[in-house]
């Protein structure tokens, strides 16, 4: 006798309306001491049998039975244990259409390019992170310090001698959690590690939507790098894709002899640019599958925060499409209403039942409260990625520097919207693929200018309002693109001036992370005050980066251009000793060691609106950042308010020398 249904009339009920988001407790297959459990939603279907393993791959010897009206079809299979492989097959109601299905539900799947779903138990692994889950709320609220290493799993590193084969999750965990540590950064953000057919879309067209990709190892296994992470006090963001799947025949497209997950219409459930289908958001059935979908991997892999990718593919019914090849909602617009209910539903069942954790839109349109409560009009979404900011500062640092000057504005109109919504500054992997080039080699100029140029790019965005992401190989200034099939170019370490950049972004996550100036009021205008907008001519710019405390407060000036610019004076809003805390000049990090001598004194001379100001020595292309220490000189003695700093603070590393390579003085 089977034993009963694991699967209660509520949970039907609340399935077909849009509102299971436990989904994966009762569709997909259930191993139990006797047996399992399968059920699988195919309202189409005339017929559905599993089979696999334990059967002979018989399409006949194990039918499921139709449940009510729900459309889902279950039954038991004794004897058949965890590590069995499984199919559906169904025969539709319409057009005489057979075929052999992976399991939507499925927590685990073969290795593609093999297709079957795999039995599983997700119990059994022992967690160890406790006291990183009963912290992590504040570990990335809006006033905290979030820097995160983007990372594809697949070519962080591999093991050349053994075929140039991929880590596993648990021989990458100890290896990545060093790196990370040893960079300073806060938060590890994986491209989808949800299995996906075809490796080459790094995970982006995700088939497995409760299954980790086998490729890397067990579901147990992902566990284990995530717990590592944690037990480092490292937080994990993991790519989230509801935005469209791939069209392969064992996945989810035409499921059941129908378009079930997919709109039917190509206008609606196509998408032109990546060859893949849409979903449904108006079926109340295909909601609560994403929405478990979202609740799932943070419940059950301990992830602090989703990256929802192509969220702005999801809003607009017109994107990518031309006249014509595209329906309107039922007020006659472009907005897909549907998908705006899907995204606050999901987001508020997401922050109710994990308050601690987060959500991130990428989404790059100018689309109004991406990131805004969804009592207010909002999406309700924690953050969202600034691709504004992103598509700007490239702009503007991919020029001569002889012409910077005429695109000032790119560098400052970013404040014109900085606190519209909670920014994420992205440095992704987008911007190192498809003929873009790596980071180091959008820059102008011979190497030492290039790499001085990367310098203040980093140091821009590390004191610009906003978390920060940035992709692997950023820190060793890889010279060529990221390729998914090879290891990132680690030798570089080896030489001096690359490794300066990997000192130079290590001492940057260091101070952002100490200095409340630069984290508190991220997403706050409060935060920010420019001292020095407008000098296009000389291509500087300054300002004030302040926390909540109103005496803690840093100032940020950046010369973009090769010249060193000499007795240069910017307003200060107090007196008293401003230390140069960072120098991306310092040769520390590959730069000609100039600079102020470890700091200077405010004078009482007005300028920009200020009672006193800096003269200042700027180096070439070189960012300075600088705190203020003391009311006065003499009370500088015996100031405890310190941090560990890096070794580039110091003094004597700021003497100055008679040239500097890739430079010119006035």
């Amino acid at each position: 006798m089977s034993p009963p249904s694991p699967i209660t009339e509520q949970d039907l009920y609340l399935f077909n309306e849009g509102t299971n988001f436990r989904l994966y407790e009762h569709l997909g297959a259930h191993a139990g001491a006797e047996g399992t459990w399968f059920a699988v939603w195919a309202p189409n279907a005339a017929r559905v049998s599993v089979m696999g393993d334990w059967n002979g791959w018989d399409k006949q010897a194990d039918p499921l039975a139709q449940r009510g009206t729900s459309g889902v079809w279950e039954g038991f299979a004794p004897g058949v244990a965890p590590g069995a492989r499984y199919k559906f097959h169904i025969a539709s109601r319409l057009n005489h259409y057979r075929v052999d299905k992976a399991d939507p539900m499925a927590f685990f799947n073969e290795t593609p390019p093999r297709k079957a779903s795999v039995v599983w138990d997700l119990g059994g692994y022992s967690w160890g992170d406790g006291d990183w889950m009963a912290a992590r709320g504040e570990r990335q609220s809006l006033s905290a310090p979030i820097s995160t290493y983007e990372v594809h799993l697949g070519s962080w590193r591999r093991v050349a001698e053994e075929g140039n084969r991929s880590l596993t999750y648990r021989e990458i965990a100890p290896l990545l959690a060093d790196h990370v540590k040893a960079l300073g950064f806060t938060h590890v953000e994986m491209l989808p590690v949800m299995e996906h057919p075809y490796y080459g879309s790094w995970g982006y067209q995700s088939l497995g939507y409760f299954a980790p990709s086998s490729r890397f190892g067990t579901p147990q296994d992902l566990m284990f790098l995530i717990d590592t992470l944690h037990q480092e006090g490292i937080g994990v963001i993991l790519d989230w894709v509801p935005s469209h799947f791939p069209v392969d025949e064992h996945g989810l497209a035409f499921f059941d002899g129908t378009h079930l997950y997919e709109h039917a219409d190509p206008r609606q459930g196509f998408h032109p640019d990546w060859g893949s289908y849409i979903f449904n958001y108006g079926r109340p059935e295909v909601r609560s599958f994403l929405t478990s979908s979202a609740v799932f991997w943070l419940e059950k892999f301990h992830a602090d925060a989703l990256r929802v990718d192509a969220v702005a593919s999801m809003l607009y019914l017109d994107y990518s499409r031309k006249a014509g090849e595209w329906i309107a909602n039922k007020h006659g617009g472009r907005e897909n209403l549907e998908a705006i209910h899907f995204l606050r539903t999901m987001n508020e069942e997401v922050y109710k039942t994990f308050p601690d954790a987060q959500v991130i839109a990428e989404e790059s349109t100018a689309w109004p409260m991406v990131s805004r409560p969804i009592h207010l009009g909002g999406l309700g979404f924690g953050y969202k990625w600034d691709m504004g900011w992103m598509h700007d500062t490239l702009d503007y640092l991919q020029q001569d520097p002889i012409h910077r000057k005429f695109n000032h504005n790119k560098m400052t109109f970013r404040m014109v919207y900085a606190f519209s919504e909670n920014f994420v500054l992205p440095l992704s992997h987008d911007e190192v693929v498809h003929g873009k080039g790596s980071l180091v080699n959008k820059m102008p100029g011979d190497v030492w200018q290039k790499l001085a140029n990367l310098r203040l790019l980093y140091g821009y965005m590390y004191t610009q309002p906003g978390k920060k992401l940035l992709f692997m190989g950023a820190e060793l200034a890889q010279g060529k693109e990221w390729n998914h099939d090879s290891s990132l170019d680690w030798h570089l370490l080896e030489d001096e001036l690359h490794a300066g950049i990997f000192l130079w972004l290590g001492d940057l996550n260091h101070v952002y992370t100490a200095y409340p100036s630069l984290h508190e009021l991220d997403c706050s205008p409060e935060g920010f005050e420019w001292i020095d907008a407008n000098d296009a001519d000389h291509s500087v710019f300054s300002y004030l980066r302040k926390a909540k405390d109103p005496g803690d407060v840093v100032l940020a000036i950046f010369n973009c251009t090769p010249v060193e610019r000499t007795n240069y004076r910017v307003g200060a809003p107090a007196n008293g000793y401003w230390r140069e805390v960072l120098n991306s000049d310092s040769a520390r990090y590959g730069g000609a060691n100039r600079g102020n001598m470890g700091g200077v004194d405010a004078v009482p001379i007005p300028l920009h609106g200020r009672p006193y100001s800096l003269t200042l020595t700027l180096p070439p292309l070189c960012m300075l950042l600088f705190k203020r220490e003391a009311p006065a000189v003499e009370e500088r003695v015996g100031d405890t308010e310190e941090i560990e700093e890096p070794a580039d603070v110091e003094a004597e590393e700021h003497e100055k020398t008679e040239s500097s390579p890739g430079g010119a003085t006035e």
